[in-house]
């Protein structure tokens, strides 16, 4: 454990794939947003306990992490369910009915958007656009997309993952 100005954390340590990516990036520019992106790679998500570690190896302030991963809506401080539901959000998908989705998914999982259910097997999220407005609205899991998806169809998406 690892205890400071009455945070505790628990020490981690980097796996040998992010210690060496983050020794190639040490000394580049704008290297602080490439290497949270490699672990948020690794993680799906940038753990506490390895923004602590981080920071140690950079030798930077661990608000500095904390200001790159709040500022930019990619990075996620929780651990996301094991698929990720995307909705969009954008123009023809909200006039399409993107909001009728949202609230037909937290419905049927138990889950608001922006959390993950109790089981840990899906996280909801909106998007601002996935690029597919010709398909609205759109729902992504992981890397597949369902387009001019209705709110009868979203049980059928989400049976394919259970």
């Amino acid at each position: 454990m690892v205890a400071g100005k009455g945070i505790v954390t628990r020490k981690v340590a980097l796996s040998d794939n992010l210690k060496a990516f983050i020794e190639k990036w040490q000394e580049r520019p704008g290297n602080l947003i490439m290497i949270l992106h490699r672990v948020q790679q690794e993680y799906r998500y940038v753990p506490r306990e390895v923004a602590f570690e981080v920071a140690r190896v950079l030798d930077i302030p661990l608000a500095k992490i904390y200001g790159i991963i709040t500022f930019y809506h990619f990075f996620k401080l929780e651990k996301p369910g094991e698929i990720n539901l995307h909705v969009c959000t954008g123009t023809a998908c909200y006039m399409k009915g993107a909001n009728e989705l949202i609230s037909k998914l937290e419905n049927l999982l138990d889950v608001r958007a922006g959390g993950t259910t109790a089981d840990g097997k899906f996280s909801i999220e909106t998007v601002r656009c996935v690029g597919c407005c010709g398909l609205a609205p759109v729902l992504m899991a992981e890397d597949e997309v369902y387009g001019k998806l209705t709110t009868e169809k979203l049980q059928g998406v989400i049976s394919h993952y259970t």
